[in-house]
């Protein structure tokens, strides 16, 4: 059944992850840990690959794990124009993003991308890098390693990053190839990302014990003090930063 195929595909992945990843991943925390014992921010930008939900606000997930989503909105409604060859890149908007944020030096971002060649993306990663921000980049090898970087200075995430965490994702996302479907189906990267940024969690969360240090975590609404549980632990992140 292509059910089975594709359960195996996700076990091959997490395999690969567990046996690939484990240096990356205390290295990841170990930077996190660190920036929260000094108060430093911990921010996570993602391009919409689950993982800038999976994260925030979870029972049993970080406070201090905060998303940085960046958007620009342009009034103009004038009647519609071709473009005539109009240089619409975006670049050397990442240093503003990151100036008009809550980024500060010494903080860490952690940037998910599969493909990791975006404008956006790049251009944050490369300003961060100017700030003196410790950047955490979470990318497939295999897919940006083949793709070509969309950004002027022909870099992808990966060349980037102080720590670059695998997701294993094959080029183009899909895992799974089935006669009578033209593309590959089942996208490997939302899970392996789950995967890995819970195992650095994980790891966060134990080196930060280590320096004892208890960093504030959410408990599930569900439970009859959820909301009043949390709301302490909202006043010890807002005082201490974890």
């Amino acid at each position: 059944m292509l059910m089975d195929r594709y359960f195996q595909a996700i076990e091959q992945l997490q395999e690969n992850i567990r046996t690939t990843q484990r240096e990356s991943i205390v290295r990841a925390a170990t930077k996190i840990a660190e920036a929260a014992a000094q108060g430093r921010g911990v921010h996570l930008y993602d391009t919409g690959h689950i993982v800038d939900h999976e994260l925030i606000r979870r029972a049993g997930g970080l406070l201090l794990m905060k998303p940085l989503r960046v958007s620009l909105q342009i009034d103009n409604p004038i009647r519609t124009r071709e473009l005539y060859g109009k240089n619409k890149s975006m670049e050397g908007l990442g240093e503003y993003f990151l100036r008009a944020s809550n980024v500060h030096e010494g903080d860490v971002l952690i940037m998910g991308s599969v493909s990791g060649k975006s404008v956006e993306a790049v251009d944050i990663a490369l300003a961060a890098k100017e700030m003196g921000i410790t950047l955490i980049v979470l990318t497939s090898l295999t897919y940006s390693s083949q793709v070509k970087s969309m950004h002027s200075s022909g870099k992808r995430l990966f060349e980037l990053g102080d720590v670059v965490l695998d997701n294993g994702a094959p080029l183009g996302d899909a895992l799974l190839q089935v006669e009578g479907i033209e593309t590959g189906i089942l996208p490997a990267s939302g899970l392996s990302a789950a995967y890995i940024m819970w195992a650095v969690t994980a790891e966060s969360i134990e080196q930060l014990l280590a320096k004892g240090i208890t960093p504030s975590v959410y408990k599930s609404y569900n439970y009859a003090d959820g909301w009043d549980y949390n709301d302490k632990q909202e006043k010890t992140y807002a005082e201490h930063g974890y």
